[in-house]
């Protein structure tokens, strides 16, 4: 009977690692360190040894645990191969066969934000649902849909790749990706710092982010205490963010929207500018979808590694 199974999530500074029960308890959770030198080759070596190293500390039978489930920054196609992870320095990687080996262990291998998606389907934002659309606001702008409580991985492992939908035909900068006008351009911690920057550029107007570092949180705050500029901003935020959304609801209709991420840590009134737009836009028979804040943290990407693996 299984009783285990493990939850790995690969960043690009650590890897963070949980033992669970089948009832989706975290039982243990630690981190190590990601090796990205020498393009990645010492990471799964590195979370085998940890894996088979708490294996042993435990004294668990190998008999009772049901496998690896993990997260990678980066598409992974449907056979469990990851086509690239920059942050990582990998190029192709057969991640499932090559982990499965070291650890004598199944493997289950998704896109991090994906599987993201899937533990707070699980366990957090999104419990009792579904159909969940998760969008993680941080650095850039990830996502992860969820049908019918399967991941969509799409023919290339790019599906949810939300921060590159195209929003804006002016502009000129390019995105990471290389594009112009992508949604990460704009909502994203760095996005609306951007935003920020050339609001206060172009004009005159008093406002408290004059007076420091401009930072999404900063920028939160002020909204918070009714500073006219930064309502601006807000508004512009989410009037990118809700059209964008609209536009996902008319093709995948989803329940709930879970949004996470370092800039959804600004709560409620982050959540009201963007509502404000998606219901101005959505399809009709899609407007009623649900907005909710994450609640996992950085344990959404361990819980829904865990529960890739247990199915």
């Amino acid at each position: 009977m299984k009783e285990y199974c493990f939850g790995i999530d690969i960043g690009g500074t650590t890897v963070k690692c949980g033992l669970f029960n089948v009832k989706g308890d975290i039982l243990e959770k630690w981190e190590i360190p990601t090796r990205t030198e020498n393009n990645g080759i010492n990471i799964l070596p590195d979370v085998a040894d940890a894996i088979n190293g708490k294996i042993q500390e435990r004294d668990l039978d190998r008999n009772e645990i049901s496998g690896i489930g993990v997260g990678i920054p980066g598409p992974v196609d449907e056979n469990g191969a990851v086509l690239c992870a920059v942050n990582l320095h990998w190029g192709y990687v057969q991640l499932e066969d090559q982990l499965q080996r070291l650890t004598g262990l199944p493997v289950k291998a998704g896109n991090d934000a994906n599987v993201a998606a899937l533990g707070e389907m699980w366990k957090g934002g999104g419990a009792g649902y579904h159909n969940v659309v998760m969008v993680t606001l941080g650095t850039g702008v990830g996502g992860g849909i969820i049908v019918n409580g399967k991941i969509v991985t799409g023919t290339h492992g790019a599906g949810g790749e939300i921060g590159h939908i195209h929003v804006e035909h002016s502009e000129t900068e390019h995105c990471n990706c290389g594009n112009c006008g992508c949604l990460e351009q704009y909502t994203s911690a760095t996005g609306v710092v951007r935003m920020a920057k050339q609001f206060l550029a172009e004009t005159d107007t008093p406002s408290v982010l004059r007076e420091g570092k401009v930072t999404a949180k900063t920028i939160f705050d002020a909204v918070k205490a009714g500073d006219g500029l930064a309502q601006q901003i807000a508004e512009k935020f989410g009037k990118y963010l809700g059209t964008a959304l609209a536009v996902i609801a008319g093709v995948v209709d989803p329940e709930v929207f879970v949004i996470g991420g370092g800039v959804s840590k600004a709560g409620q009134v982050l959540l009201d500018y963007i509502q404000k737009y998606y219901k101005e836009y959505a399809f009709s028979a899609c407007k009623d979808a649900v907005f909710a804040l994450a609640e996992l943290g950085n344990d959404a990407g361990i819980c829904g590694a865990a529960k890739l693996v247990l199915g």
